[in-house]
């Protein structure tokens, strides 16, 4: 719109008239007595009602001129609303198609979760609908809600289409085939290196035991059992285990507890850490199955903490990390302790986890002791026979074991903790 000053550029005022009326003259001529010294006392009024008048005209054209534009605005958007526009509806569906995903069943999306119900979620995988994740496909464990799994609004994650919804032409999901994919990539790894790993027992049949090993069913033949139990007394016990044939083509997945105990137990000397299964409880303390040999947890190298129940401890079919004090060959007798194993002393009352987790490290520490009285021994032992030709090493060690000292070393029942020594 103009401004008021270009407005009244062009606009031009009639001349004052010199005569005025009679009656108005009459009463200046009475106001002032000398006619020639009269002076208008007020400027006329007529010369800004010209100007709001101009204003009142041109701003009633404008807005007619705004209405006019309004209403054929209106008109082509009844009667050609794509009328000017360079992005036709052609071109959308085009772009639409450019950016469009892969959707056939197998391919993997990233999706988001936005909502779950009782049944499974949905995700939002940027195609024309929602996508649905059934509960039965969002775990490779059995679960009855998505939220057991972890699976909440606002997760992102990578699923797999495995299938088309009829209805609605949604696309159905599953994390659970990826979560079997790389189940079986961490068995090969694991058959690889060779590890024992432990299997929680699902099913017994005529042959074997059916184990679930990191979400997989593996076979477990009882010829590869080293226990004489049966398959209804192993179910919901956990084994160790080897893996002896790993087949993801023909699903196949096989191990072995004996060979699994075997390596456990193939260096049985003192100081050793091996796992082993607690096979039954007495008064006096467990029997643990380290394999073809049975061994003595006593009451009293349990804990530091006394022990008045052991029952409260231990139960059979525990898995341990035990400490072989002494093996007596001839008499088939194994001294065990996870007392020795203990971070701090009642741990295995309180934590026995942080035993299991922390017995290598506890015992490497308890082996040094151990090396550090034997050589303070066989030095006084090099006192009293110096004829024998022993000799320390520089690191500490004597050498060669005679009569005096047995093979398999000292009975460490006795040995005190570092802080007691």
């Amino acid at each position: 719109m103009a401004s008021l000053a270009q407005q009244f550029a062009g606009l031009r005022c009639s001349p004052l008239s010199t005569s005025l009326p009679k009656e108005r003259a009459n009463a200046a001529i009475v106001a002032s007595p000398s006619s020639s010294s009269w002076r208008p006392s007020k400027k006329p009024n007529f010369v800004v009602s010209a100007a709001a008048v101009a204003v009142s005209n041109a701003q009633t054209r404008e807005r007619q001129n705004l209405k006019q534009l309004f209403e054929e605005a209106y008109e082509r958007c009844h009667t050609a609303p794509l009328e000017g526009v360079s992005f036709t509806l052609e071109d959308f569906h085009t772009a639409l198609d450019k950016y469009d995903f892969n959707s056939e069943v197998g391919t993997e999306v990233k999706g988001t979760v936005f909502m779950t119900d009782a049944n499974g979620a949905y995700v939002d995988v940027t195609a024309k609908s929602p996508a649905y994740l059934p509960v039965q496909e969002a775990c490779i464990h059995k679960i009855k809600h998505v939220e057991e799994a972890g699976i909440v609004p606002g997760m992102r994650e990578e699923f797999v289409i495995i299938g088309e919804n009829e209805v609605d032409d949604s696309l159905i999901l599953s994390l659970k085939l990826i979560q079997y994919d790389l189940a079986w990539e961490r068995c090969r790894q694991l058959q690889a290196e060779d590890v024992i790993v432990k299997g929680k027992i699902v099913g017994a049949n005529k042959g074997g035991v059916v184990a679930l090993v990191e979400g997989l069913r593996g076979f477990v033949p009882f010829s590869q059992i080293s226990s004489k139990a049966t398959g209804e007394e192993l179910l919901d016990k956990e084994l160790l285990l080897k893996f002896v044939d790993v087949d993801e083509e023909q699903s196949r997945l096989v191990f072995s507890h004996r060979k699994a105990m075997a390596d456990s137990q193939a260096q049985l000397s003192i100081g050793s850490v091996v796992i082993g299964t607690v096979q039954s409880l007495k008064p006096y303390g467990a029997f643990i199955d380290i394999g073809r040999i049975i061994g003595l947890l006593h009451v009293s190298q349990i804990s530091h903490d006394r022990v008045f129940d052991i029952g409260m401890v231990l139960q059979p079919g525990d898995i341990l990390k035990v400490m072989i004090l002494s093996h007596d060959r001839e008499r088939g007798r194994l001294s065990l302790s996870t007392k020795k194993l203990e971070p701090t002393p009642g741990d295995m009352i309180r934590n026995p986890k942080l035993v299991f987790e922390k017995a290598e490290e506890m015992a490497q520490s308890f082996r040094q002791r151990i090396a550090q009285a034997e050589a303070m021994a066989r030095a006084d032992m090099l006192r009293f026979q110096p004829e024998g030709g022993l000799t320390l090493s520089s690191d500490g060690i004597l050498g060669p074991l005679t009569s005096d000292m047995p093979a398999e070393g000292l009975d460490l029942t006795d040995v005190p903790l570092a802080e007691e020594s």
